[in-house]
Formats: structure tokens, sequence, C-alpha cells
């Protein structure tokens, strides 16, 4: 499959301007050389791993059962008692196991990669489905084998939800379009449409890539939580060269003034936003440990230095989310959550190391240059005793 934006005739300008967060898109024939990168019996081993997030749910509208949501690791066992129609399994964080299903994400490079979230993919029996519902963010639904039908609403036109479940099924839907796709179709979903898949014809697969969206909540927890992490306990609330006070119990605008002005220093300044946005922005989801590195799995600071003089290629981690900004002119690299704040005559490296995650290995005359800033060569050290990078296997 070529990697090229999966648009058929709408170009990513038109894409980005037209759809983007604002409505459906359905491009028939997206993957038109497509081949299903995953077998359904590869996708049931990967339910059984303790590293994945998966679910199976039974119980769609037109079943008499109810609905019913159980989260893996499954067993084998758990697969020979499931009915021969209306169920569905979900695994979150394929790409980071199977580098085929990995493969997809370069024909979404016209969007930010640190958007991006993750690969599930489903598989559903014949008349199996999740039930009406809405997401959060941004998906591309890509038809990966049989045939899916994909009831979609207007935007805000559903809201209630069905009582007594742990699933969040809408009671009221009605859908305004009505698509059946074939493999290498795609449909594209804003956040807040809601929609209703559901397998015919027999059992289906569908490659479901999800784009991250941070609540407000989110950026709030994350900004706090890290501010305080990195803010020094002994910084207070000064006010030296007041006037003697008229009112002794009035917070007056050169006192609420004062407290903006430090809060905005804490919190607001480009390069402490860009900081919490990016780690927050590159961690791994919670409870997230596939392909991550163990604790410890690097080399040491020693060995780590001997490797980079020794100029062997370093690969990255392909399960890393890298990421990288310069607001006002300072580099800043991040990778899985983590910082480092690059001098300015590091910029090259930030972009070379997160600019292209899928160029490995990475050109090694290019970091040779970076690896002679003090600053930047710490920053490879603790990139390589971090397991994010590592020498590239030498070939056999």
């Amino acid at each position: 499959m070529p990697p090229r934006p999966p648009l058929a005739g709408t170009t990513p300008t038109e894409f980005l301007a037209r759809y983007w967060q604002q409505k459906p898109l359905l491009v028939r024939s997206a993957f038109p050389a497509w081949r299903n990168p995953l077998e359904p019996e590869e996708l049931a081993g990967l339910a059984l791993e303790p590293d994945l997030a998966s679910r199976i749910v039974e119980g769609p509208l037109d079943s008499p059962r109810p609905w019913r949501v159980r989260h893996g690791p499954f067993t084998e066992a758990d697969f020979t008692t499931l009915p021969e129609s209306h169920w569905t399994l979900l695994v979150q964080e394929v790409n980071h196991c199977i580098p085929e299903v990995a493969e997809l994400l370069t024909a979404f490079d016209f969007l930010p990669r640190w958007r991006l979230d993750d690969v599930m993919v489903s598989y559903a029996a014949d008349g199996g489905g999740v039930g009406p519902h809405t997401d959060s963010y941004d998906v591309f639904l890509i038809q990966g084998l049989g045939h899916r039908r994909w009831q979609v609403a207007a935007p805000g036109s559903s809201t209630a939800l069905t009582d007594g479940l742990d699933l969040q099924i809408l009671t009221d839907f009605e859908p305004l379009h009505d698509w059946v796709l074939e493999p290498g179709d795609m449909l594209y979903l804003p956040p807040g449409v809601p929609h209703h898949g559901t397998a015919v014809d027999g059992p289906c697969m569908t490659y479901s890539v999800g784009f991250r969206a941070p609540s407000l909540t989110e950026l709030l927890a994350s900004v706090v939580e890290d501010t305080l992490r990195h803010t020094d306990p002994t910084d207070r609330y000064t006010d030296p060269g007041i006037a003697p006070a008229s009112h002794p119990g009035w917070i007056g605008p050169a006192d609420l003034e004062r407290v903006r002005r430090m809060l905005e220093r804490s919190l607001l300044e480009p390069e402490t936003i860009a900081l919490r946005f990016g780690r927050l922005m590159t961690e791994r989801r919670r409870g997230d440990s596939a392909g991550e590195p163990e604790v410890g799995i690097g080399p040491g600071r020693v060995e780590a230095g001997q490797v980079l003089r020794s100029g062997v290629p370093l690969v990255r981690n392909p399960t890393a989310r890298w990421a990288w900004a310069d607001p006002a002119g300072h580099p800043l690299l991040f990778a899985d959550g983590h910082a480092w704040v690059l001098p300015v005559g590091a910029l090259g490296l930030a972009s070379l190391l997160a600019g292209d995650a899928s160029d490995n290995p990475i050109d090694r005359e290019a970091l040779r240059h970076f690896d002679r800033v003090p600053e930047a060569h710490e920053a490879l050290l603790d990139l390589l005793q971090k397991g994010l990078l590592s020498p590239a296997e030498e070939p056999r």
C-alpha cells in the first residue's frame, strides 16, 4: 500500500479545510491495492496478551441477548464459548505489535504525528457491533475484511444514553447516512458524530486510526501536576513597595495583577506551555506497555557513551511517541512523556529525531554533528539509557 493520503480525489488541503473536525467523509477504494495485514486468528492471539487492552462486546440491538462487555486479557476458552453471531472483539495499540499495521500510519502523515493515538482493530462476527455511540476524537475507519454497515447521524442529534449499561449506547439514534464499506474503503468521522457499525453478510475486520484530543480538564490537570512537580517551593507571593492599606480587607487590582503575573510566569510562558503539552501528548496511553522499554533495558551511562563514540547507526524504539517544538527559538524534544531542553544550536537534532519517526536508522553523520554539543550529547545518552534509541543490529 503506497504511503499516500487515502483521500481519493480530495487533496489533504481540501480535506483539512472542508472535512477535518467538521463533517464525515466516505472514501471508496481509499486503499485500492488493499491487502489485509492481520488475520482474525492473529487478532485473537493478541487479545490473550496482558499488555494490550482488549474487549469483547455482545448483544447488539437486533439480538435477543442483552448488551454485555468483557475486558481482557482473554483465554482461548473464552473464544470457544462465544455465539456464532452478534459479538465483537476490539484490541487497542495493534500498531505497536504488528509492523504491517503500523505501516498504515504513513498514509496519514499529512496530519501531525503527535496527534495520533493508536490503531485499534476490531473483528465482528455477523451482526456484531458496539451499538450507536459518539467518540470524542477524530477517527478513520478502514475496512479490512468483509463488509460493515455504517449508519451515521447528524452531529449532536443523539445525546441520551441507555441506562444500566457499561457501554455508552445512544437511545435516540436516527441515522442520516447509511453506507456499506468493502475492503479498502474508508470512513472519516470527526468528534461528536453519532455512528453505528454492524458486520453484514458474515464477519468483518475494521482498522480504526484514532487521534488524541485532550479535554480541557486533562490539559489543566497535566499542567498543574507538572507545574507542582517542577516549581521551586520557595517561590512565594511578594509585594515590595506597596502603599499603606486604606481598606485592610480589600484585595485590590494591583494585588490581583501580581497574582496574575506570578501564575503567568509559572503556567503560561511559551516554553512552559510547550513543555507541559509536549509531555502530555507523547505520554503512552495509561495501562499501555506494549513495546515500552523495560526499566534499565538501555545501556549504562558509560556504555551509552561508547555507543555514541563507536559511530554505529542508531534506531528509534518503533513504539515510542516523539514530538518537538521550538517556542521562542528554544528547541524542545519529547519522547514517551519525557522532555529535553536543547541549546539553540541543536534545533536540528529535535527535528532529526522527531520529525519523521518512520526514518530508521537515523542519519549517523547528521547525528555526529550534534553529539559534539554538550547538552545534545547528554540528551542522546538519556535516550539510549531509556531504550528510546538503540544501536542498529548489524546485518547478517
